[in-house]
């Protein structure tokens, strides 16, 4: 990156300051207050030294310099106290107030990038950036511009005040700012490149960490703690190698930056006494005092330099994935109700980076209540096209309409509001029984609609069991409930939204043979009046289906009811055989 790039990213991320300007501006008054005491030092010391030599020059208001010098020491620390109390104090609330805008900004956009994005990015280095990267900006917000503020402050008051007391002394030291300047500008492309490699390593250790934590069971069940544990130390081994690299940096850096402003000093010092004139010894030592004051102030804002690198670069990470475009969204028809027509015409779609078609020409209509399931082997395409018809992925060729209205002129929300999905991967949340029914818009549902829709989806009998029934938390994706409790509720979550149209991807494929049963009766008063889509893996799911599409390879070979594809003793009819013969059901996503 460029060091006009590395500016644009720091000066846009200086913009999100702009709702927080009256507090910024506080604190730089702060600032300055703070700052403004470094020459009073030097100048109470001019005062004492002088006061020693010819004390009646040291009366001050009346007072002589034994009570004077106490007093203005005192004052000063009392004056530099309050400018640094408002200093740090306004600036953390801006710098605290632009982090939790940060982290809002990049939550809310999280929720709204399109599935493809998502396939493409790795959950460990999302939760990354919102935690470390957005933690490495408020280094470059907080510690950066106020180390920025007020030693620079302190720079320019102590030059000031020597330029005043010896300005032609004082050029001496601006000899060495290009120096200083080159010096700057080499270390910060280091600086870049390796606040880049740190927060790449950072995102694998979380990455490898969420896994881990997600996949225990497997991790447990297949004896993976090994390998998990030699992953996770390459990792952590990685990031502590380039946390070191920065540190080496920062090491080399500021050591021969010190040494340059040092012997800088050395010159003036040598200059003050060889061309001391006839200034007081009092102006010597002010002078002095204020010269030396200056490396610490010149130190730490070279420091800054990596602190504000690591900042560029989490904001580099940050400002990428705010400026992702959003799902597209070009419909503009919103219908308060449809009747749940579907109709798919010549649908070919292919996933982003892949050659070959998932999806190849696919065509069917299903009529307003009915119901219509999809059988096939594995990577035949149903889940796909479960999944296009919410838009959850955009096809490239042919249409879906609802309603004869193609699904691409309704807007998403509305589309979607039209559409209970419920999945074989059930997604709970770490809430009570009754919050994860009555979820994100049906959270207003009264607590009697949320347990009929639990008794219809057979969930009822369990969560009666549990120690606070429906107020029961149920932990992390439901943790605390097995595979086919998780299941039931999520057709309950399905039932409560009353959507005239509902696609059961293998919705039963967790549950044992009694749960199934009481969820096929659940599902036959759930489907009444409703346009579903099943797509089973049990294929008793889908015997009572008004149509059976059997698809391979992204077609469908076969199509009719489960009587007529039996008779046709072809792909439908080796399945069932296959399931109900010998035992052994087939793979078929």
């Amino acid at each position: 990156m460029s060091t006009a790039s590395s500016l644009k990213i720091y000066f846009r991320l200086l913009g999100h300051v702009r709702p927080y300007l009256g507090l910024f501006f506080i604190s730089i008054a702060g600032f300055i207050v703070f700052a403004s005491g470094q020459p009073m030092l030097a100048g109470v010391l001019k005062y004492f030294v002088d006061g020693l030599t010819d004390p009646d020059k040291a009366i001050l208001h009346g007072l002589n310099l034994m009570h004077a010098v106490p007093l203005m020491i005192v004052g000063i620390a009392l004056w530099q106290g309050i400018g640094s109390y408002f200093g740090n104090y306004f600036l953390s609330r801006v710098s605290f107030g632009l982090v939790h805008d940060l982290r809002l900004a990049l939550f809310n956009k999280l929720l709204l990038l399109p599935n493809t994005w998502f396939d493409k990015h790795n959950s460990g280095h999302l939760i990354a950036r919102i935690t470390y990267d957005v933690t490495m900006v408020t280094g470059a917000v907080t510690d950066a511009i106020k180390v920025v503020i007020r030693e620079g402050l302190t720079v320019i008051f102590l030059f000031g005040y020597l330029l005043w007391m010896n300005w032609k002394l004082t050029l001496v030291m601006v000899v060495i700012l290009p120096f200083i300047g080159l010096l700057v500008s080499k270390t910060s492309r280091k600086f870049r490149k390796q606040a880049r490699k740190i927060r790449t390593s950072m995102g694998d250790v979380t990455h490898i960490t969420s896994e881990t934590i997600h996949g225990y069971q497997v991790v447990r069940g297949f004896g993976g703690e090994q390998y998990e544990s030699a992953r996770f130390l390459q990792a952590s081994k990685d990031n502590t190698k380039k946390h070191l690299n920065m540190t080496k940096t920062v090491e080399t850096y500021t050591p021969l930056l010190q040494l340059i402003i040092h012997a800088a000093m050395a010159c003036v010092l040598f200059l003050v006494l060889w061309m001391r004139g006839d200034s007081t010894a009092g102006e010597l030592v002010a002078y002095i005092t204020a010269a030396g004051l200056l490396p610490k102030p010149i130190r730490q804002l070279s420091g800054t330099n990596a602190t504000i690198q690591k900042g560029v670069a989490g904001a580099e990470s940050i400002f990428g994935q705010l400026d992702e475009p959003p799902e597209r969204d070009t419909g503009t028809i919103e219908r308060e109700q449809v009747e749940g027509r579907i109709a798919v015409r010549d649908l070919v779609f292919r996933y982003s980076g892949h050659e070959q078609k998932v999806l190849d020409g696919l065509s069917f209509e299903i009529e307003p209540g009915q119901m219509v399931a999809l059988v096939g082997r594995s990577g035949s395409g149903k889940t796909t096209l479960a999944s296009l018809i919410p838009r959850f992925y955009t096809h490239e060729q042919g249409k879906i309409l609802i309603d004869d209205i193609d699904i691409t002129d309704y807007t998403l929300r509305n589309l979607r509001s039209h559409i209970a999905l419920v999945s074989q991967q059930v997604t709970l949340f770490n809430g009570t029984v009754a919050e994860n029914i009555a979820y994100g818009e049906l959270a207003s549902a009264s607590r009697e609609e949320i347990e009929r829709v639990a008794e219809a989806a057979n969930a009822r009998e369990f969560i009666d069991k549990l120690p606070q029934g429906f107020d029961t938390l149920i932990g992390e994706n439901g943790a605390t409930l097995s595979g086919g409790q998780r299941q039931r509720l999520a057709i309950a979550r399905a039932l409560l939204k009353n959507a005239p149209i509902l696609i059961l991807d293998e919705a039963t494929s967790s549950l044992d043979s009694e749960s199934e049963r009481h969820i096929q009766n659940a599902l036959e008063h759930a489907t009444c009046g409703r346009t579903t889509l099943v797509i089973a893996h049990r294929l008793s799911t889908i015997e009572r289906a008004d149509l059976i599409l059997v698809m391979n390879r992204g077609r469908i070979i076969e199509r009719g009811s489960h009587t007529e594809l039996l008779a046709m003793n072809g792909h439908y009819a080796k399945l069932h055989a296959m399931q109900f013969g010998d035992g052994k059901p087939e793979e078929e996503r």
